[in-house]
């Protein structure tokens, strides 16, 4: 007689660079209480940062060792080379785990990594208990993520030479047109005109009636978005999206490289440089950790766009090597030169 486990529920977490990803998964890690946690971090770029973010956070029920960054592309592409054997890492883990929770990259589609969810391998032992989009409230309040559809259509009637879509609306649509649940972040910093212009916007894109949750720092109740028992794989040929036509889907439209700096004596000069270059560069999205000269703390740096948060995360540790690292990820065609001489000035 054969013994059959219930499949281990997983939340996956998408949004475009900056959204506030990861800042809602550590909220969710931090008030999921009594469930063990596994974590599939996704990184655009070959440099652990928000995987570094979510270690070291002392919760008893999601132990370092149940974080499994992905480094070699986005999750969409690699689910084959990446996402089975990390799947089959975290189910051979002793206790069990009760749900997993996976941050695709800020540019990756969601889709082909729910259709993963349908191979007989994967289907037996696990299920997406949804899909949560991170969206930036500031950034749409000010425009800076999603263009006016009416307007872009004009754009397109009025010109010839247009015959797609940009790149950054593509990738923000397809991670929409997946949701189960949205989450707009960064409320704190917009008024209720911004607020309702951030929701507008997402309704623009918006394919079927889904649920927007404003919160701020992270802040939203694990039972709003945690055992909704969807089975996204079930439905996702229902959604919609830019790339459904297409056999295999890449980033060539985007750029990513990592930039070493030295220590750096002044945190707050650093940011300023890094705001005036993402401006000036077209810069998507700055973010590492640095060390400031003689401050015992390493500083976290996370820039989307010219807006940049910097904080000191923690200390040193004993015999750990000091080491400014920034990823930068921007569409293609990015100065590298340029970009390294701004920020290293």
């Amino acid at each position: 007689m054969s013994v059959t486990f219930d499949r281990i529920p997983c939340t996956v977490v998408t949004g475009f660079l900056g959204a506030g990803k990861t800042t809602l998964i550590r909220n969710l890690i931090e008030n999921l209480d009594g469930k063990r946690l596994a974590i599939i971090v996704n990184e655009f770029g070959d440099v652990g940062i928000d995987g570094e973010v979510l270690k070291g956070c002392g919760i008893e029920s999601c132990p370092d060792d149940n974080i499994i960054e992905l480094a070699n592309g986005c999750i969409c592409c690699t689910v084959a080379d990446d996402f089975v054997p990390a799947i089959d890492q975290i189910l051979a883990r002793e206790p069990r785990v009760d749900h997993i929770l996976i941050e695709t990259s800020g540019l990756a589609l969601p889709k082909p990594l729910v259709q993963a969810f349908q191979w007989p391998a994967v289907k037996a032992r696990v299920t997406v208990d949804a899909v949560i989009a991170v969206v930036d409230g500031l950034a749409l309040a000010e425009g800076r993520v999603a263009h006016d559809h009416a307007a872009l259509e004009e754009q397109r009637l009025s010109d010839d030479s247009i015959d797609h879509d940009d790149p950054v609306e593509e990738v923000f649509d397809d991670q929409i047109a997946c949701a189960d649940m949205i989450v707009l972040t960064k409320t704190d910093l917009i008024d209720a005109d911004g607020l309702a212009l951030a929701k507008e916007r997402i309704a623009a894109h918006l394919p079927r009636a889904v649920k927007i949750i404003a919160a701020a720092n992270g802040q939203v109740d694990p039972a709003v978005l945690i055992g909704l028992g969807l089975a996204v794989e079930d439905d996702i040929e229902n959604r919609k999206t830019h790339h459904d036509d297409e056999l295999d889907h890449d980033h060539d439209d985007f750029d990513s490289f990592v930039i070493d700096l030295p220590a750096v004596d002044n945190a707050d000069e650093l940011a300023q440089r890094i705001s005036a270059t993402a401006e000036a560069e077209n810069v998507l999205r700055i973010k590492g950790f640095v060390d400031v000269a003689n401050k015992p703390m390493r500083l976290q740096v996370q820039a989307v766009g010219s807006r940049v948060n910097h904080y000191f995360d923690r200390a040193w540790a004993p015999g750990e090597t000091r080491q400014s690292r920034l990823v930068v990820i921007g569409e293609k065609g990015l100065d590298r030169d340029a970009i390294e001489r701004m920020l290293a000035a």
